[in-house]
């Protein structure tokens, strides 16, 4: 398996650590791969013709689906395989990283604390209730929790393996290929747009914020998220890869940014972990902070209209930890989109953006997705 060691501030592994993550690497594509189908054959062979007769119609629901499948044996053994796949994700990276945790925070302060970049915290920062409620993913402590007084980056470089592993190293060697995808994606349908600064929301660790650095090498770069561990983390890891970008920990519904002042707002995979009050809070502000002719553009797990394909995000929602990933699937963003203040008719949307490819410079296998792109341009 490709290991994204790419940058000098990625945490190592030692023999035995880096066997046993093998191993959940290899769980995981057992599970997606040999163990999920058989979900896939049940569906069509035995809940769908049982679900007419007794009803007269198919599931058109992702809950009816939900329901139904549980009840199946295979179905029940394929959702304790991957909920114990994930725990174990987590028992298997941490005591890895909190090994060298001393060393990393010295690493990154002495070596990658700010020559490009820029980064700041916020500890009057008030955490929204719907990241604290859960543990995000399952993930003990969620992605804000910090475990050492100073300068913690014990989430964010966790999260840096975790997601290698999670994603079966299919998102390429830096974790990156959401991040390419879409500004890519951006780049070939305004083709003569040139933002000046671009705001990444809910960055995370900032994997899929650095292709924008490149993608428009005259643009500023900032990028927010309200966990300080990953915000810390974020911009070590942007000075190692040499990429310029303004760090900030900060709530996408409400933050300090003047009126107008980017081009282009973004963010990957952050909508479905807020609440729907939250969305539209976010929408809004998306509107505010946007120039005139400026691109607002999202992507995350929505789009799907078939009840079946929704129900791997209605799993997520009742035993991954993950609330609203259910609830976002009902969500009309055309709505929320003109009740943001946006001219509706500048809305656009693609369900086809195919991520984790099988692209040799992004990562190995035959991909395993695909994410639904909504936005707007503010006239």
């Amino acid at each position: 398996m490709p290991v994204n060691q790419t940058h000098k501030m990625f945490p190592e592994a030692v023999h035995d650590e880096q066997s046993r993550q093998h191993f959940i690497r290899s769980l995981k594509v057992h599970i997606a791969e040999d163990i999920m189908p058989v979900n896939d054959s049940l569906y069509k062979k035995k809940i769908i013709p049982k679900f007419k007769k007794e009803k007269g119609r198919e599931p058109i629901s992702r809950k009816e689906v939900r329901e139904a499948l549980f009840k199946e044996p295979a179905n029940k053994m394929w959702s304790a395989m991957l909920r114990t796949s994930q725990e174990m994700l987590y028992e298997t990276v941490r005591p890895s990283i909190e090994r060298q945790l001393p060393e990393l925070i010295l690493k990154g302060k002495n070596n990658f604390a700010g020559i490009l970049g820029s980064v700041k915290i916020n500890p009057s920062l008030k955490m929204p209730v719907y990241h604290t409620a859960v543990d995000i993913h399952s993930k003990p402590g969620a992605y804000h929790t910090e475990i050492v007084e100073n300068d913690d980056i014990t989430a964010g470089a966790e999260y840096d393996r975790t997601i290698h592993l999670y994603f079966m190293g299919q998102a390429g060697p830096n974790n990156d290929d959401m991040g390419r995808s879409s500004s890519e994606w951006l780049k070939k349908k305004f083709k003569n747009f040139k933002p000046k600064r671009i705001l990444d929301m809910g960055c995370t660790i900032g994997h899929s914020t650095l292709p924008y650095v490149d993608a428009f090498p005259n643009a500023e770069i900032f990028a927010i998220d309200v966990a300080a561990p990953c915000i810390r983390y974020a911009h070590h890891r942007a000075e190692a890869l040499k990429k310029r970008v303004h760090f900030s920990q900060q709530n996408a519904e409400k933050t300090n940014f003047e009126d107008g002042y980017f081009d282009l707002v973004v963010s990957h995979l952050m909508m479905h972990e807020t609440s729907s009050k939250a969305i539209r809070n976010i929408y809004k502000e998306c509107y505010r902070l946007l120039s005139t002719n400026g691109i607002m553009m999202h992507v995350d797990v929505v789009g799907q209209k078939d009840p079946y394909k929704k129900y791997f995000t209605e799993w997520n929602a009742h035993y991954n930890a993950e609330p609203y990933l259910g609830t976002i699937q009902d969500e009309d963003f055309h709505v929320i989109t003109s009740g943001a203040g946006f001219d509706i008719s500048t809305f656009f949307e693609d369900n086809a953006i195919s991520f984790y490819s099988s692209r040799s410079d992004r990562g190995e296998g035959k991909g395993f997705g695909s994410y639904h792109l909504v936005g707007a341009k503010k006239i």
